[in-house]
């Protein structure tokens, strides 16, 4: 890719920013935020971290989208973070606002960018985006299951003392409380994970797999967990950048697929340069037909509050 840019230098675009430019992903990387001198001290930094990592991608840091123009590809993070006694519709409003504007002041310089969101509530501002953007479905996509298929194969490792190289995860639905984990198809080295533990200890982890987000919140107190979700960003733009036709679970709406409609919706795509290639639908037993359809409907409740 000629050029990527991240929307939002605090620490989830600025740590994707810094693996993009490490794995050269692009011949140029554009950090772009509100604030003045935050994303310019902090793409100098990483453009001085670059000799070091043996990549030549220079990293400009700025205030204006001037410096984003004709754009392959633009990652949004900008929004706040959920404070306390702030509640999910607060922060749905604020964060609304913010990313429909990024959106179209991004989709202006790169009429043919693709777009990635990972901005809280991650399924609603997918739809905020595709909106603002007035963009083909297959250009915008959010990333939320990459991020909580990774966390259940974190956990499953840690469970079971294997590889994480030998596990895949499928989590489907919003990003939230109402994620659908489906544990028969995830599999250690092929071996399906109900054959190697017992439901109890399956239900464990998918509890912990919902609070992955929360329970970083609750140990850090003033932030939210980052690295991770930088990298599962970053893990997506690189299944774009390199054409690999990667398939991996990411929100997008769905125009009948899973008999859903006219929602943003996890569900397991392939990604290649043209941004979502296919949906690939997998067969789902009734009662997670059920769940995924309940975590469809949480997310249509929020996206009909957004105003535009």
């Amino acid at each position: 890719m000629n050029k990527i840019t991240v929307i939002g230098a605090g620490n989830v675009g600025a740590t994707a920013a810094q693996l993009i430019a490490a794995k050269e992903l692009a011949n140029q990387v554009v950090l772009v935020d509100i604030l003045e001198g935050i994303p310019q001290g902090k793409g100098l930094d990483m453009y001085e971290s670059q000799p070091v990592h043996g990549a030549d991608s220079p990293v400009i840091g700025t205030n204006s989208y001037d410096e984003t123009a004709s754009s392959d590809l633009i990652l949004i993070t900008a929004g706040i973070p959920r404070k306390p006694g702030m509640s999910r519709d607060d922060l749905m409003a604020t964060n609304a606002k913010i990313v429909q504007s990024v959106t179209k002041e991004a989709v202006a310089k790169s009429p043919k960018a693709i777009l990635i969101v990972v901005s809280n509530p991650l399924d609603v501002m997918t739809y905020v985006a595709l909106k603002a953007s007035g963009f083909e479905r297959h250009r915008v996509m959010g990333m939320a299951g990459v991020l909580d298929s990774a966390r259940f194969r974190t956990f499953v490792s840690m469970e079971l003392g294997v590889s994480v190289e030998d596990i895949t995860a499928f989590v489907l639905g919003g990003h939230g409380d109402s994620m659908v984990p489906l544990p028969r198809y995830s599999t250690v080295a092929g071996i399906p994970l109900p054959d190697l533990m017992d439901q109890a200890t399956i239900d464990r982890l998918v509890k912990r797999t919902r609070d992955g987000g929360i329970e970083i919140v609750n140990f850090l107190k003033t932030g939210s967990a980052y690295y991770a979700p930088a990298a599962a960003s970053v893990q997506m733009i690189e299944a774009i950048a390199k054409n690999k036709k990667r398939i991996l679970p990411c929100a997008v709406m769905l125009e009948g697929e899973y008999g859903i409609n006219g929602t943003v919706v996890g569900v397991p795509i392939k990604l290649g340069a043209k941004g979502m290639e296919e949906i690939i639908q997998i067969k789902l037993s009734a009662d997670e037909q059920a769940a995924l359809n309940k975590s469809a409907a949480d997310v249509k409740a929020t996206m009909d509050k957004v105003v535009f």
